[in-house]
């Protein structure tokens, strides 16, 4: 029996080396990654990097972790799982405020379709009436967008604040309708002109790249032209009160405090227990903290961003009649931002050029600058 088995089985294998043998699937060549020819200068930006590709393409890189293809029309090349825009981009939903008045400085209002932020709400009359013409589309705030109008309206992509990572679901669902989402961080650069020079990341997407570098030029050039005091010569607290009856003030290291050293001045609060305990980039002081910290400060500045612009003593005194014995007061040396001063991102250099003036000229310098404007 094993001698038969063992004969079945030799002519087994004898058959199967008689037939045609497999031929052998050839292993496909790997495609060649594109070569990097270059790079997107930048002076301040360090939120964003552009590497330009000898396919064609620019690799855009945000914080060192989201990357998207940005290539022109009819492109061929490999996008090697990465998220590709096709430039120039168009119907763009542009829910980052802080984008906007790039998009202006471009003068590409023309390609964003929708926002999340009402009319009333906007500081930048060419947007808020682009909305009330129904030019720009108010699409639901951030966190709740209407999916169907995005889509039955062709958006081409979103450029969102860092806000959206509060709503990480609205963000999923725009990615998987085929919406690509690019998180804009320029609130989080170290210098007031690194947010100016995102405006050449838009200018890449829009294909606007020579017109971007000529803006953001012109803008560095304003601000080296500064003749700045010297640094802390001038005192300044930037504050509002809230309705509670609250000083709010800007952390240290914020935004502001920066144009505000820029112009030659001193933020007063340049160290503030407890400022490090949450991200924003306020916080509350009780009026008698204030009093103590900023009562002979040179310059005192309103932020009219929360609850209007003042335009009298009388009407910030209203809010605080301790305010009366502040030096600023009793000088004449206090301002109000406009209320726009926030939403126009491209203007760095501009405000900087403002507080220069304040301090240094004191009540002297005019009375209607660009961005802010004394009460008296």
């Amino acid at each position: 029996m094993r001698r038969a088995l063992a004969l079945a089985l030799a002519a087994l294998l004898l058959l199967g080396a008689c037939g045609d043998a497999p031929a052998p699937v050839p292993t496909p060549e790997p495609a060649a990654e594109a070569a990097v020819t270059g790079h997107m200068e930048t002076r301040y930006a360090e939120q964003f990097s552009v590497d330009y590709r000898d396919d064609g393409g620019a690799l855009v890189t945000i914080a060192g972790e989201d990357r998207f293809l940005v290539v022109p029309e009819n492109w061929a090349g490999d996008a090697e799982g990465v998220p590709v825009l096709v430039k120039p981009l168009d119907r763009l939903y542009v829910a980052a405020t802080s984008a906007m008045d790039l998009f202006l400085s471009l003068d590409a209002l023309d390609r964003v379709r929708f926002t999340s932020t009402t009319a009333s709400n906007w500081g930048l009359p060419e947007v808020r009436e682009a909305i009330e013409a129904e030019e720009l589309i108010y699409t639901g705030k951030y966190s709740a967008p209407d999916f169907e109008l995005l889509l039955s309206e062709g958006c081409s992509a979103a450029i969102e604040s860092t806000m959206i990572y509060h709503s990480p679901d609205i963000k999923e669902k725009l990615e998987a309708l085929g919406i690509p989402v690019l998180v804009e961080r320029s609130s989080y650069e170290p210098h007031p002109l690194g947010r100016v020079e995102w405006v050449k990341l838009y200018g890449l997407l829009l294909d606007r790249e020579a017109e971007a570098e000529a803006f953001f030029d012109a803008q560095a050039a304003r601000l080296d032209a500064l003749s700045a005091l010297p640094a802390g010569d001038k005192s300044v607290a930037f504050f509002h009160i809230s309705t509670a009856g609250a000083a709010v003030v800007r952390k240290p290291g914020d935004y502001v405090t920066k144009l505000i050293e820029l112009a030659g001045g001193r933020y007063v609060f340049s160290e503030l227990p407890g400022s490090e305990d949450s991200s924003l980039s306020t916080m509350n002081m009780q009026m008698e903290s204030f009093y103590a910290g900023a009562k002979d400060a040179d310059v005192l500045v309103y932020n009219s961003t929360i609850d209007g612009e003042l335009d009298s003593l009388d009407q910030l005194l209203e809010k605080s009649s301790l305010l009366a014995d502040f030096k600023a007061v009793q000088s004449g040396n206090v301002w109000c931002t406009e209320h726009n001063m926030f939403q126009k991102s491209s203007a760095a250099a501009g405000i900087i050029a403002d507080f220069n003036t304040i301090l240094s000229l004191g009540p002297e310098a005019p009375n209607a600058l660009e961005f802010l404007h004394r009460l008296s």
